[in-house]
């Protein structure tokens, strides 16, 4: 039988509210990143011989470290790392708690009662509002940004208030404008520095003022930091843990997917208050068994390697460099982020004896359809598209050409802004 089958038996009407209901999968919406795949897939259909540039891929183009690699085929090959990993192993935690205050200065973090392992940072996002949100309960998430603990929150019957980043605060949340009566409600707030998609950097001055806030209203921070140590031209990672008092309101996520290019192995740690952490754990060991020992221990390896980060944020430094000065040149007003893989550009208003754009939206569509490049639009607060300088490219002189195929490509049109 069909899905649209199926939609008229008895299955129809189970499913939970938080996902629609009797009405689940009628919804005839079509999303943000279904309308990229659609479109992606008619200018391959109708540009064939064109290769389609993706600039919107939220991902690294290379493998792992060689020394990860190995050390994971190592591992796997010992029976004694076969098992059940629950909360993780002790030469994971360690690793990590060694690795914040190498990288970031962080002091005193008891690799015990503050640190567990995760399965990627998304996981984790999705269980911490367990630990929290009751019915009618209050987070606090930026817009634009990533949805998943907010998602959480609403399935447990919670409320999501949103919070603008814009251009004029530099990207970061204003914490005064945020109504005193949602404060006084919020149970978290959901941070995420280096910032996908704006690529903003936080200041040890923001993360202050965000723990005398957090202080102020009983607010626990969620501070999300998968881009943390991809940083560039002498800005140093910083965490918000490193802050004064960051450990009595919150905890920081931390991912080997963007940092180590260990995307799929599904690897990170939540560090900080021991109070959160033991709760979390407590969620966390209801949900799954933990990662594979074998992964904790490559990882672990490297995260004794920081290095390999570094040369990694050596090339995304560079392909930034190329593609700022490539936008500039074609009319848009490009900044270099000093953090993330992410260069967030305002989209143009139309082009000249051409198209308008009413939106960021309808600006990826035309790239993707009429130019074959893709990218991430976000429209939330003002209208702006995310390239993504993860493109795939095997060395120096390869990033140039695609660089100068996106100049080639679009040279041909004048923006209008």
């Amino acid at each position: 039988m069909s899905i649209e089958q199926y939609q008229d038996t008895f299955i129809q009407r189970q499913f939970a509210d938080r996902i629609g209901g009797a009405n689940y999968g009628k919804d005839t919406a079509i999303y943000k990143f279904e309308k990229i795949k659609r479109a992606k897939a008619a200018a391959r259909k109708d540009f064939p011989d064109i290769e389609l540039i993706d600039m919107g891929v939220g991902e690294p183009d290379e493998m792992a470290d060689a020394g990860i690699v190995a050390k994971l085929a190592e591992e796997a090959a010992k029976p004694e790392n076969r098992g059940y990993a629950d909360n993780g192993i002790p030469e994971f935690k360690e690793a990590a708690s060694r690795y914040l205050k190498e990288v970031f200065g962080v002091e005193g973090i008891d690799p015990v009662t503050e640190i567990v392992h995760s399965i990627g940072s998304k996981p984790a996002l999705a269980m911490l509002p367990s630990c929290f949100i009751n019915p009618g309960d209050l987070a606090i998430l930026t817009v634009p940004g990533y949805p998943v603990l907010g998602t959480h929150t609403q399935y447990l019957g919670g409320e999501v208030y949103h919070v603008p980043l814009t251009e004029e605060n530099q990207f970061l949340p204003d914490l005064a404008s945020i109504p005193e009566e949602i404060a006084a409600k919020a149970k978290l707030i959901y941070l995420n520095y280096p910032n996908n998609p704006t690529g903003a950097s936080a200041t040890k001055e923001f993360f202050i003022e965000v723990v005398t806030w957090a202080k102020k209203y009983d607010i626990v921070v969620v501070h999300d930091a998968p881009y943390a140590a991809l940083t560039y031209d002498g800005l140093k990672p910083l965490s918000f843990l490193s802050v004064p008092g960051a450990k009595e309101v919150g905890v920081e996520l931390h991912s080997l997917s963007k940092s180590y290019n260990m995307t799929g192995w599904r690897i990170g740690f939540v560090a900080g208050n021991p109070l959160i952490i033991k709760a979390f754990s407590d969620v966390k060991d209801n949900n799954d068994s933990g990662q594979f020992i074998a992964i904790q221990k490559a990882a672990a390896y490297g995260l004794s390697k920081p290095e390999i980060t570094e040369k990694i944020a050596e090339k995304y430094s560079r392909r930034h460099n190329l593609l700022v000065e490539a936008l500039n040149e074609l009319g848009f007003k490009a900044k270099k982020p000093r953090g993330s893989f992410f260069l967030y550009v305002e989209a143009p208003q139309g082009v000249e004896g051409g198209p308008s754009f009413a939106s960021a939206e309808d600006f990826s569509q035309y790239l993707i359809r009429e130019k074959l490049i893709s990218t991430v639009p976000w429209d939330d607060a003002g209208h702006y598209v995310r390239f993504s300088v993860t493109f795939a490219a095997n060395g120096i002189e390869a990033e140039k050409q695609v660089i100068e195929e996106i100049k080639g490509r679009l040279g041909g049109v004048k923006f209008v802004f």
